[in-house]
Order: structure tokens, then sequence, then C-alpha cells
């Protein structure tokens, strides 16, 4: 339901509210913090800036009111800090900045290649792994944001009632049309715990459309991130994001502020022979502003994914990893397939060959084998 207290920003004669439901109004009345997550993208700040306006409505107490932020280290805009800055200011809220203590997202994608990498030498994975998120593996959002933002709130507020305002809209994609007004968050506050502490996620712009958030933008002087004023993007995430369409990656490639972070991500996809997105090369994005020496080294990495993934598509399909792998010994033909089409991809990336023959392939399997049976003992 949208709430009738927001008369504060009335867009062209409509009533624009937050939409609340009777879980977030026992929350404000029974006075628990309230945390804005803050991303300096447009629908977190909307979000935030209605919702403090109900809050103000509602006598909620602004002193039990805080704003966080996951910061992402290189993998952001350049600007992004400062204009997070501006918008808790801006709010009036106090700041909390967090980050992953072992390393930001960048970190995270070139861990995840270099575990990888070893993984596969130890042949304790069938096909090379890259370093990338993906629509389907989002732990750029789980372990840079949710494993961050979580359990600092769960540390900082024990024992109370905390409700997370997210600026998620349903009209986003076909995969968020579902997203409730609230819903209980359990991840870091099980039901019963014995501090007490509760937590509640609020998506108070969940009906709102791009339109609408611009127009309280507009409307309201609230800070708008560069990244829309300046180079046209429609989103805001990383500056260069697994999920973005070609249009916003070209504008954040436009910003000379983002331009050490491209050469670098790029230079991730020539080094691993794994595009940044499943269908496309970043390095395809704006070639201009790659040194010729990089070009080169995406062109022969273009090359050497081809062969990757020819030599991995020949090896048996029925032993591709899957939960609990290896799902069954191979015979000895399957075992010099495999054997014969890791061989280069171990070479190209410098990496030890120590199964390099059926014998050795079949005792690796018998070994993984005998690890997962039942302790008889």
């Amino acid at each position: 339901m949208r709430a009738p207290l927001m008369r504060s920003v009335a867009l062209g004669g409509a009533d624009l509210s937050p939409a609340v439901d009777p879980t977030i109004m026992a929350a404000v009345r029974t006075g628990a913090w309230f945390v804005f997550s803050l991303s300096g993208g447009k629908d977190s700040t909307a979000s935030a800036f209605a919702a403090m306006c109900l809050l103000d409505a509602l006598g909620h107490p602004r002193e039990r009111r805080i704003a966080i932020h996951a910061d992402l280290g290189r993998a952001e805009w350049r600007s992004t800090p400062a204009i997070v800055e501006a918008i808790a200011h801006r709010l009036g809220l106090p700041l909390l900045v967090v980050r992953r203590p072992s390393g930001d997202m960048v970190s995270r994608w070139e861990q995840r290649f270099l575990s990888g990498k070893l993984r596969y030498e130890a042949l304790e994975i069938y096909n090379l792994i890259g370093p990338w998120s993906s629509a389907s593996l989002r732990f750029c959002t789980s372990e840079l944001k949710v494993q961050v933002i979580g359990p600092e709130l769960a540390r900082r507020f024990r024992g109370e009632t905390v409700v997370s305002v997210l600026g998620i809209r349903r009209q986003e994609s076909p995969s968020r049309r579902a997203t409730p007004i609230s819903r209980a968050d359990e991840r870091f506050a099980k039901p019963g715990n014995m501090a007490g502490t509760r937590m509640i996620t609020w998506h108070p712009a969940v009906d709102w459309s791009a339109d609408e958030v611009f127009a309280i933008h507009a409307r309201h002087a609230l800070p708008l991130h560069e990244a829309y004023t300046l180079y046209g993007a429609n989103r805001l995430s990383c500056a260069f994001c697994v999920l973005a369409s070609a249009h916003d990656l070209r504008a954040c490639a436009a910003a000379p502020g983002n331009l050490g972070l491209y050469r670098h991500l790029v230079d991730i996809e020539a080094g691993s022979t794994f595009s940044f997105q499943p269908q496309r090369w970043l390095a395809d994005i704006a070639p201009e502003l790659l040194p010729p020496a990089l070009s080169r080294d995406v062109e022969r990495s273009r090359l050497a994914a081809q062969e990757r993934r020819m030599l991995e598509a020949a090896m048996p399909a029925d032993l591709r990893f899957v939960k609990g792998w290896p799902p069954r010994m191979p015979s000895w033909a399957e075992a010099a397939a495999i054997a014969q089409c890791r061989a280069p991809i171990l070479a190209h990336h410098g990496l030890d060959n120590r199964f390099s023959d059926a014998a050795l392939i079949r005792a690796r399997f018998a070994e993984l084998l005998a690890s997962k049976a039942p302790f008889a003992g």
C-alpha cells in the first residue's frame, strides 16, 4: 500500500508515496533502527529520501537512522565515494562505510581465477573456471555487499529490530517483479536468537518507474551520479558490471576516471582467456582506449579461448562437474582423452601437468572417489 502522508513528494499533482505494509508500520511504532543502503545510484537515493520523509511524518526519531555503503574498492566509479557522502549529507544521515576485509571486487575476481587454476592443476575440477561473477553466480553482491553489511548490522544493533531500506524496483527486471514491500531477513538474525535481534528488508520504491525516480531527484534537488548526468548510463553499479548492457559499459569507459580500471579488467580477460560477459569481451567496448600490446594480448586470448572451449567439448560430457564430483571412474580411453585435452590448457597458463596420461588420470579419479566414500571405521 502507499503511505498517505507523503505529500512532500507529490509529482504533477499525484501522490507518489513509499510503499509500506503493516510490518513496516509496526517497526516505526516500536522505534526500530532504519538503515539506508546507499550505492550512489538513483534508486537507493530516491528510496531513502521518500522513506526519510515518511519516517519524519510518523514521528520516528532521527537518531535511530543511519546510512551504510559497501565500498567495492577499485570496481567502483572513482566518483562514487564522494556522491555517497553527498547523498548521506543531503539526507541528514551519519554514514557508515564497510568493506570486505580480504580485498575489493577486483581482488575477488583475481583470487577466483588463481584458485580456479590451482584446482584445475590438481584435477579437483573438470573445466577451467574463469574469474568473473555472472547472473547465476552473483558473488559480487553476496560477498561484497550482503555478507559485509549483514553481519555488521547484526553486531552493531544486537538485540534491536533493524529495517534495511533498499532501492529495488519491480520494473527493473523480470527477476524482481515479485519483490515484496518488506520481508523478514533471517540470514544474520535467526528466529528466536538469544540476543533478540530481528532484521527486516524494506523496498519503499518497489512500485515506482525509472521516470518517477528521476523526477523525485529533479523536484527535490537530490544528488545524482555523474554516470547518469554526464555519461548517459541507465543504471549504476560497479563501474564495469558483469550484468551491464553494452550502452552502460560504454558510458563507464567514457569516464576518464575509469580508464585504469578498464585496462586492468581487459588485462584480466587477456590473461584468463575468459570474456568479461559470456557473450561480450570488455575489450570490444572501447578498443581505442587499449595500448597496442594489450590489444594483441586480447587477440591471442580469443584464440586460446576458442581452443579451450573446443578441447573441453571433446572431454566426456557426463563427467562434467556436478555436486559430489566426480560421478564415476573414466574408462582408459576417456582418461586418455582427458589427459590430452588438459595438456594445452595447463601449458597456456603455465601450470604443472601432474596427470599427463591415462594411468595418472585414473589414479587421480580413484583418489577423489575414495575421498568421498562413507567412512567405514
